[in-house]
């Protein structure tokens, strides 16, 4: 199993930025993956974007792509999101999860990061 520890949530205005980390402990020999994914109130959990941990595939989805990065630092089996251009709708709670052995087999996730995005 691995642990998930998400930071660097906050309000911000839109057009503003913020950095979302994710830092993995725990059973990290087999990363294949991470990625971030997003829960506004009352709607169902979302994809955002994922990083294979090669660096070679990267998807976003579509709201977000040209706004968000995300990026990884193997070294400290830490995952990064960097979010530009934020807009209201961006609101939510955000997640990482940890990949062992597909780009889809997200068997460990975070508590979640708060992210306010005000108008």
């Amino acid at each position: 199993q691995v642990q998930l520890v998400e930071s660097g949530g906050g309000l911000v205005q839109a057009g503003g930025s913020l950095r979302l980390s994710c830092a993995a402990s725990g059973r990290t020999l087999n990363t294949y993956a991470m990625g971030w994914f997003r829960q506004a109130p009352g709607k169902e959990r979302e994809f955002v974007a994922v990083i294979s941990w090669s660096g070679s595939i990267i998807y976003y989805q579509d709201s977000v792509k040209g706004r968000f990065t995300i990026s990884r630092d193997n070294a400290k089996n830490t995952v990064y999101l960097q979010m530009n251009s934020l807009k209201p709708e961006d609101t939510a709670v955000y997640y990482c999860a940890h990949a062992g052995a597909s780009i889809g087999d997200f068997g460990s996730w975070g508590q979640g990061t708060q992210v306010t995005v005000s108008s």
